[in-house]
């Protein structure tokens, strides 16, 4: 399918995630992956912050709010809580938490998979997989869309792990 892959190799499209166990028999499945110039513990709680705003295009996902530009300091995510947040509004589930490494959630019919792995000591990969069980003749829209979306979500964080926090230009206190 066009948009299916974007960053990611061979193998880490080969690994079990786990909405794998939560979709066995997905009509659509995604992947999306960066470098990350930073350990996985920089990284993950960056990650996990996509609970309180999206990181992609702010305009878009988040009515124009700014996504924050610092950590809050949020408690390690927990199964049954919001998954992330849109408009200032939780949307969502949290569905499976793997403490520093695999954050796995439900929005809008989608199951994602984000996974934090080490590349190195002081570098790292953000990797997301995005599956659906219903929905097939949509599917190559949610992959295009989601190719945009999920690839600015995750340059965003990686370069907020890369810099310790701080946007070129962000708004102190956002």
């Amino acid at each position: 399918m066009i948009a299916d892959r974007w960053g990611v190799t061979d193998a880490e499209v080969s690994r079990r995630y786990a909405c794998d166990d939560l979709v066995p028999a997905p009509v659509l499945a995604v992947w999306r992956g960066v470098d990350v110039a930073a350990p996985v513990d920089a990284v993950w709680p960056w990650l996990t912050q996509i609970r309180a705003a999206p990181y992609s295009y702010d305009l878009v996902d988040n009515l124009g709010r700014r996504s924050p530009d610092r950590l809050l300091g949020l408690d390690e995510p927990r199964v049954g809580e919001p998954f992330t947040a849109a408009a200032g509004r939780p949307v969502g589930e949290v569905l499976a938490v793997e403490p520093g490494r695999e954050l796995t959630g439900r929005i809008l019919g989608a199951v994602m998979s984000y996974r934090v792995e080490p590349a190195g000591p002081d570098a790292a990969r953000l990797l997301l997989k995005l599956v659906m069980a219903r929905g097939r003749a949509l599917a190559p829209f949610v992959a295009m869309g989601d190719l945009v979306m999920a690839r600015r979500q995750l340059l965003n964080l990686a370069a907020l792990a890369e810099r310790g926090g701080h946007w070129p230009g962000a708004r102190p206190g956002v």
